[in-house]
């Protein structure tokens, strides 16, 4: 997927531009200094900059990025998709979107692992852009990150009624805010292992999945049926979007919502960028975490898009029921039909239970990544300086309890009323994610023209990725373009709707649609995860005739963030001379250099790094 230069981790001091100065010579910058790596906490010291702690190894930093990636979609939500456009159709887009996602992997690879600081591609934006630009790109991070923890701590009360409603939702809840808080306040190490082993029960599921979907296929169930590629010729391996004509439109409709499913359901390299500035050895570790997690998400998505549509028809009733009347839990996912259709019992209590953990570690995720974010931002003087205070174990104490605070909306379901607003507040964010990749694209981009235009050959760079501009340049035409298309079924013949087009692109919330009141708030649709929550009344059948609308309040507030912060700090777009490619490339290097390997304490540490390493 890329190479490594003969450089290796070789000093790049002797490749600065005559323009640009040394640290040295330039002094503190922003309160950034020549630091010495100190060997018991693997942190940079200094007067005011970053205080966490390289703590995190190889295999930590890939479950992370695993963890953020695999919610319920890949589980339960993925039948929407096959719903919508039919086995080929899913398969294709899942696969058409993963060709998008390594242009992206490859692109911030190249940049982290260059620089390899906390919040890397959120600050980088800032230092090879425009300093408004990393601001914008900043708090869009940060909001879309921490709008999805109350999602998941919500989703996770829905999967847990799978089974009962006896618990209340706010017990619930308040107990995975605790979970949370001690899991982030902790060493940063203690939340690698957490989510190390929360998001391995993922990886576990999805292949006991695959190899379920391999047997029963071949008769190995109790029907006795080897049922095979069945239902791609019957009813087909193409459908219309429901409530369209079957028609070829109809057909490139159907795809094209699957392509939105996936657009939101895969990432991965904005999880894995965001670990960087607390990985141990990180300029070695961050290549391969970035590799192997493309890799296996993309086994895993592609492989999953393919089985699904192998175990159950996209005409299936069931399935279309259990999703519009907001079946809770597992209960509308694929893989729980067919285990049913098949007369096979305690696999779908099983897959509940992962699908649990797969939502419980996505938030604990979500709330790494969001109070990694907020940290550097206020890093950069973004944010208030009072969000650089880290613990004595490198943790940013007021970063965490930021986000936790955020997280208390998820008490809103507790109230029917109020539950709605829960679902307003995360619909806001939409679009963020693919904002995020385009970001990363145009960063990367600016970085790649500035050291052709510096003299900075990529040959001596830690690590070179491949197919360099021509990735990133087609990252960011599909990443950009899928972020308005969303909304696209206002423009077709009889769609046309003023409000609706007002909400999708403008303000970007269709409030003429919303539910006003909810009789049992524990009931929910989840659609694309993670995208957004839609709470829907158990007993009432809801159809929705523009399912493919989506809300992108961020598309609107990014433009506002970027020229506001420009209007403030009279910022300008640097020059490709200007950039400076330098900053804190000293610090990275004199760690690395000081950087003393710990060794593993047992066979079971071994063989964990083995795999993972």
């Amino acid at each position: 997927m890329a190479s490594k230069s003969d450089a290796g981790g070789a000093s790049l001091r002797h490749q600065r531009s005559p323009d640009i100065p040394s640290d040295g010579e330039k002094g503190i910058i922003a309160g950034d200094s020549i630091q010495d790596a100190s060997p018991e906490t693997g942190s940079l010291s200094s007067k005011m900059d970053d205080h966490t702690h390289r703590k995190l190894k190889s295999r930590h930093i890939q479950l992370i990025g695993i963890g953020g990636t695999i919610g319920t979609a890949l589980y339960v939500q993925i039948g929407k998709g096959l719903l919508n456009g039919g086995p080929g159709s899913l398969f294709l887009a899942f696969t058409i979107w993963c060709t998008f996602i390594l242009a992206v992997t490859l692109s911030t690879a190249e940049l982290v692992t260059y620089l390899p600081i906390s919040s890397p591609f959120i600050r980088l934006a800032g230092r090879y852009v425009d300093e408004a630009f990393g601001f914008a790109a900043g708090w869009n991070f940060f909001i879309f990150e921490a709008a999805l923890v109350p999602f998941e701590i919500v989703a996770c009360n829905v999967i847990i009624h799978y089974w009962s409603d006896a618990v209340p939702a706010g017990g619930i809840i308040a107990i995975i805010l605790v979970a949370y808080a001690l899991i982030n306040v902790l060493a940063v190490q203690f939340y690698g292992e957490v989510e190390f082993w929360a998001a391995l029960g993922k990886v576990l599921l999805i292949i006991a999945l695959l190899i379920f979907t391999f047997i029963v296929m071949l008769g190995g169930n109790p029907l006795h049926d080897r049922f095979g590629f069945r239902y791609w010729s019957d009813p087909g391996a193409f459908a219309s979007l429901p409530g369209q004509p079957d028609s070829s439109l109809g057909k490139f409709m159907g795809f094209l919502q699957c392509l939105i499913l996936a657009s939101f359901s895969v990432s991965g390299p904005d999880y894995v960028a965001m670990a960087a500035g607390e990985a141990e050895n990180p300029r070695k570790v961050m290549p391969r975490a970035f590799n192997a997690v493309f890799y296996r998400l993309t086994t895993f998505f592609m492989l999953g898009s393919l089985a699904v549509g192998i175990l159950v028809p996209h005409n299936d009733e069931l399935m279309a029921t259990a999703f519009s009347s907001g079946a809770p839990g597992a209960a509308a996912s694929p893989y729980v039909i067919a285990m049913d259709r098949l007369r096979i019992n305690v696999l779908p209590d099983i897959v509940n239970a992962m699908v649990l953990t797969a939502a419980f570690s996505a938030g604990n995720s979500y709330v790494y990544c969001a109070s990694r974010s907020l940290y550097g931002l206020a890093l950069e003087g973004k944010a208030p300086k009072v969000f650089t205070k880290c613990t004595k174990k490198g943790v940013p104490i007021y970063c965490v309890l930021a986000v936790l605070i955020i997280s208390l909306l998820s008490f809103l379901q507790v109230s029917n009323a109020a539950a709605v607003v829960l679902s307003w507040f995360v619909s806001l964010v939409t679009a963020s994610q693919l904002i995020n990749f385009s970001v990363m694209c145009v960063t990367y981009l600016r970085f790649h023209y500035a050291c052709k235009a510096q003299g900075l050959s990529r040959d001596s760079l830690p690590y070179k990725s491949i197919l360099q501009p021509y990735a990133a340049w087609y990252g960011l035409a599909g990443t950009f373009v899928m972020t308005f298309v969303g909304g696209y079924t206002v423009f077709l013949e009889g769609g046309w709707d003023v409000p609706t087009f007002l909400f999708s692109y403008v303000f970007l919330l269709p409030l003429h649609r919303l539910p006003l009141r909810i009789r049992q708030p524990h009931t929910c649709v989840l659609l694309p995860c993670p995208v957004y929550l839609t709470l829907r009344k158990r007993e009432e059948k809801v159809t929705d005739k523009r399912s493919g609308d989506t809300r992108y309040t961020m598309i609107f507030i990014c433009p506002v963030l970027y020229l506001g912060w420009k209007f403030i700090k009279k910022t300008k777009i640097y020059a490709l001379d200007e950039v400076d490619l330098f900053k804190n490339v000293d610090e990275i290097e004199e760690y690395q250099k000081t950087f003393v390997a710990v060794p593993p304490k047992n066979w079971f540490e071994r063989a964990l790094d083995w795999l993972f390493g």
